[in-house]
């Protein structure tokens, strides 16, 4: 029976569903440069966590890892965004990052 045999009948064709299709992975983007090297496990981290305690100060801070309280404004550059304006308002609790 042909596609206009049924219209002619007046009946419906019942629905043909498509097969689902299992997601096609994207393609890879062509490597133009050779992949970096992995780090070599013996490198120190470029930086410490600190976490604050009661008491603390930059200066305190940076004397501790530093060896000198002046270089505060070392720790509170890299560290505005958690210390805010007032680089004297550190609360315990707080962490920071301690650059090297």
């Amino acid at each position: 029976m042909g596609l206009s045999d049924f219209f002619k009948k007046g009946k419906e064709e019942p629905i043909k569903r498509a097969p689902a299709k299992a997601p096609q992975p994207a393609a890879a983007p062509a490597a133009t440069q050779p992949a970096p090297q992995a780090a070599p496990q013996a490198e120190a981290p470029k930086q410490d966590v600190y976490t604050v305690s009661g008491g603390d100060s930059l200066s305190k801070i940076a004397k501790k890892f530093y060896g000198d309280a002046g270089a505060w404004k070392k720790i509170y550059e890299a560290n505005k965004a958690t210390i805010g304006s007032n680089p004297d308002l550190i609360k315990p609790g707080q962490q920071f990052v301690i650059p090297r």
